[in-house]
């Protein structure tokens, strides 16, 4: 039974988390030569999968539900607010050296930033983890909480060995002032519009 469990929460985990890796990749290729990138983008992943679960947990339990579901696609706006501002950082400083020393080091990731990122999302986890959880023993919801925690850390360190390929980290480090706005931008507006956030 726990072994079943186990496995199935390893195949949702992958379903409701592929994305992520593109997200986590770019934020990598935005902190690339900085110290402690990828600390701060492990915990961010943790902070921010860890409003998730405790979401999905709370509401699974029959509490007040904590996230009534026509307020998840707000979440939306997360991701588009970051991904307009690093446009604008972008457009900014477009007319800058890629040679200057302060340029080759890369920008620090904030642990928030990766974070609301993840949250924001997480509003598809939060559309399967919960009909799961409520359908499932409290064992069960237990091992699954366990296997998604495990599985965080490997899919942040599967997005830095891809971005540490050096063709992916060279693409990455050419166009992350391009993609991450756009990545972030395109996220926020599919899950505003596909939550029908604003009438959309």
């Amino acid at each position: 039974m726990i072994l079943s469990s186990i496995l199935q929460a390893i195949g949702l985990f992958i379903a409701t988390n592929i994305d992520d890796i593109i997200i986590l990749s770019l934020f990598f290729g935005q902190g690339q030569g900085r110290p402690g990138t990828t600390r701060r983008i492990l915990l961010g992943q943790y902070v921010g999968f860890l409003g998730i679960l405790s979401a999905a947990v709370v509401a699974a339990l029959g509490a007040q539900i904590l996230l009534p579901e026509a307020v998840l696609p707000y979440f939306g706006l997360f991701p588009l607010g970051i991904g307009l501002w690093a446009a604008w950082q972008a457009w900014q400083n477009r007319g800058e050296d890629d040679d200057d020393a302060a340029q080759v080091e890369g920008k620090q990731v904030s642990v928030w930033t990766v974070a609301a990122v993840t949250f924001a999302n997480g509003g598809d986890n939060l559309g399967v983890y919960v009909p799961v959880f409520v359908s499932v023993s409290w064992s069960a919801v237990l091992a699954y909480c366990i296997v998604f925690l495990l599985l965080v850390a490997v899919l942040v360190f599967l997005a830095k060995w891809i971005t540490s390929r050096k063709p992916i980290a060279e693409a990455l480090e050419r166009w992350e002032h391009i993609l991450f706005p756009a990545v972030l931008i395109g996220l926020g507006l599919v899950i505003l519009i596909s939550g029908g956030a604003f009438g959309l």
